[in-house]
């Protein structure tokens, strides 16, 4: 039997500790945030609806931005046994140099559009983490302020060939001219790819209103505050800003570019210089044949090509085939630190992250940002500590195995075998 006693007022009490009310209401929601997909619940209710779908959503269908994160999902990770990780490291080298970190801030354009510190709040947010920074040609925040807002950490700039060449040009020697140390040359972008959420919310830059937008909007009045009362909204690098993202696009971008722009940028380049948008073994053979220091494995984040190749899919095979010959950097799809930690171990040297850092700067300016990569940060610690490795280094293959949902079928090989 059970031996019962009256309940004791003081062990009651013991039992009862309340949690400190935190009366900052910006503090309180983003320390309620234990994940990025909370950060996300947390943006989508603050922001609206044509500012969340641009950062939320994917082209057409979106089907690969689907298919970017369920390869992730599908990771099966292996932990060793007995090995001391009462100490991990999380630093590693990228593209020259340090970053405290595994990943880094992805570039993203209109980012003021979203929560207006934009840029800046995530440059100082990667300069305290000791990550670096992308700032896009398509940034509303000019390579000149980014470098005051992260003026000792790594700043590098994401570059689009635009039909007025001279523009480009001069992109490149403001960003050289600032210091910053690696340059992001994209290529799968020769035209827009149909982003339909915002063609269907009548997104444009600058915005505009229609009842709808409005409704929506009414309901997050600090939106609206913090627009209505901080530096007009506009590119910092170009000059032309009327119309949807896509006519945007199409108005400014080259579908002509070809390896002769990359050559021409290279030498004009006096730093590192990676290529982003590769999604073929071959494309990255040869860019490695070519000398470039880096190539980012990327289909835009599921925003360009619908039914692109999944980067991470793709991250062995191109480590097989180019690996020892020069940086492979991944990203679209990354919304967990384990994401991370699984992209280096099957040979990556680097990841970045574009919607993680955003739904952080929406759910709470430089605070969120903060709050985004020290969640991924955390988690990269301790599935590292999981899989009993103490350093980025000591992550390999035999770590992770990438499940498959259905078997991939190389439609020209088989054309070939049936006409034999």
């Amino acid at each position: 039997m059970v031996q019962r006693q009256a309940p004791r007022p003081a062990e009651v009490l013991e039992l009862m500790k309340f949690k400190k009310f935190e009366r900052n209401g910006r503090r309180r929601r983003l320390q309620s945030a234990q994940t990025i997909e909370d950060l996300r619940r947390i943006a989508k209710r603050r922001t609206p609806a044509a500012a969340f779908d641009y950062t939320d959503g994917g082209a057409e269908d979106e089907i690969s931005l689907k298919r970017a994160v369920q390869a992730f999902e599908d990771v099966e990770f292996h932990p060793a046994i007995l090995n001391d990780v009462s100490e991990v490291s999380t630093a590693t080298t990228v593209l020259g140099d340090t970053s405290a970190l595994p990943f880094g801030i992805a570039p993203t354009g209109f980012t003021r559009l979203m929560q207006t510190e934009g840029e800046v709040a995530g440059a100082g947010a990667a300069g305290a983490a000791g990550i670096p920074f992308t700032l896009s040609t398509l940034g509303t925040t000019s390579i000149e302020a980014v470098k005051a807002a992260n003026p000792h950490g790594r700043n590098w700039f994401q570059l689009y060939v635009m039909r007025q060449r001279e523009i480009s040009y001069g992109l490149v020697e403001r960003a050289a001219a600032a210091g910053y140390d690696t340059l992001l040359f994209t290529v799968d972008t020769p035209v827009a790819g149909a982003r339909l959420r915002d063609t269907r919310n009548g997104f444009s830059i600058p915005p505009q209103l229609a009842l709808r937008t409005v409704a929506n909007a009414s309901l997050r009045p600090w939106w609206w505050w913090d627009f209505l009362t901080t530096a007009k909204l506009e590119f910092a690098s170009l000059s032309e800003t009327g119309g949807t993202v896509g006519e945007l696009l199409n108005s400014a971008m080259d579908p002509s570019i070809n390896y002769g722009d990359l050559a021409e940028i290279r030498a004009m380049w006096p730093g590192k210089l990676a290529v982003k948008g590769v999604q073929t073994v071959s494309d990255a053979r040869k860019l490695t044949d070519l000398g470039v220091d880096a190539i980012v494995l990327s289909n835009h984040g599921g925003r360009q090509l619908d039914r692109a190749p999944v980067p991470f899919h793709l991250l062995p095979q191109v480590v097989r085939e180019v690996g020892r010959d020069t940086e492979i950097i991944v990203d679209t799809g990354i919304r967990n630190g384990a994401d991370v930690v699984a992209s280096l171990a099957l040979g990556a040297q680097f990841t970045l992250i574009g919607r993680a850092y955003l739904y952080g700067l929406m759910a709470g300016g430089r605070q969120g940002v903060d709050r985004a990569i020290e969640i991924l940060a955390d988690q990269v610690r301790r599935t590292m500590q999981l899989l009993q490795v103490r350093s980025v280094e000591e992550l390999n293959p035999s770590h992770v195995t990438q499940l498959t949902r259905f078997n991939r079928v190389d439609l020209a090989s088989q054309e070939a075998i049936e006409r034999v």
